[in-house]
């Protein structure tokens, strides 16, 4: 069996006196689809964003590909990772934000291009063809001299994708990507990482509402309460056959507001 590829060990994330994530271990197997679903400040964004280097940690220790993430070996000892550790680290990660926050004065492809450029030294003919490749792979090749004010909501977060796998990332982390999108609009965004999860081996890590996608695309469904794995499983076993109380009573109330499982 492959090694995973995350390895979280007894996390803590604390906000001064709030307790967000309280030991928390996990691991993910390379090229593993989870999604990651429970109640609203239940930890699961605070996760992405800790893989992200976005949070630091209150405790625990946090492997990517055998590599610790906010720690480094010094003398034989671990010690707290300094920048050019992090910002090696983090090549291996991208993600994908409920908010696009593309740059609104860039056109579509110099959003994508940018990042390779900059902090991977892409020649500029080399990122734009492989920007082009992306928009094409999202649908969108044809809006790339458009500025993102001439987008739709959808449109923008497609883009959002694309600029993210720009970058080559092992594993990509997505949070709520579609909740702030018409419900219109949602299903095509949805459409590109349903082709992402099917034609790529990539990790990827969703958190989402959107259970009935959730089963569809997760390999393995991990449901989050006050910063604990409540339950996990394959997604039949925690969509259609819940065995945790809690787990229960989280499904009933999203089938009730409408939601597809």
């Amino acid at each position: 069996m492959a090694a995973p590829i995350i390895r979280i060990d007894n996390i803590i994330k604390r906000y001064g006196h709030l307790t967000v994530l309280d030991g928390l271990s996990m691991e993910v197997l390379p090229g593993e689809k989870l999604a990651l679903i429970g109640p609203s400040g239940s930890g699961k964004t605070t996760i992405l964003r800790i893989l992200m280097t976005l949070e630091t940690i209150s405790g625990g220790h946090i492997e990517v590909e055998g590599d610790q993430l906010y720690h480094m070996p010094k003398n034989g000892v671990l010690v707290p990772a300094d920048d050019r550790h992090l910002h090696r680290m983090r090549e291996k990660i991208g993600m994908v934000f409920q908010h696009f926050n593309l740059f609104p004065h860039k056109c579509v492809l110099d959003n994508v291009t940018l990042a390779p450029m900059l902090t991977k030294g892409v020649a500029k003919a080399v990122a734009e063809k492989r920007a082009m490749e992306l928009l094409d792979m999202v649908g969108l090749a044809d809006k790339a001299k458009n500025m993102p004010a001439q987008l739709s909501g959808g449109q923008k977060q497609r883009v959002a994708i694309a600029r993210a796998l720009a970058l080559s990332p092992k594993i990509m982390l997505f949070d709520e990507v579609t909740s702030a999108l018409d419900p219109e609009l949602v299903e095509e965004v949805l459409n590109v990482m349903r082709k992402l999860a099917a034609e790529t081996d990539m990790t990827m890590l969703l958190v989402t509402h959107e259970m009935g996608f959730a089963h569809d695309f997760a390999d393995r469904v991990l449901f989050f309460d006050r910063g604990k794995i409540v339950e996990e499983g394959k997604p039949d076993e925690i969509f259609r056959n819940p065995r945790q109380e809690r787990t229960q009573t989280f499904l009933r109330k999203i089938i009730a507001a409408g939601h597809r499982v």
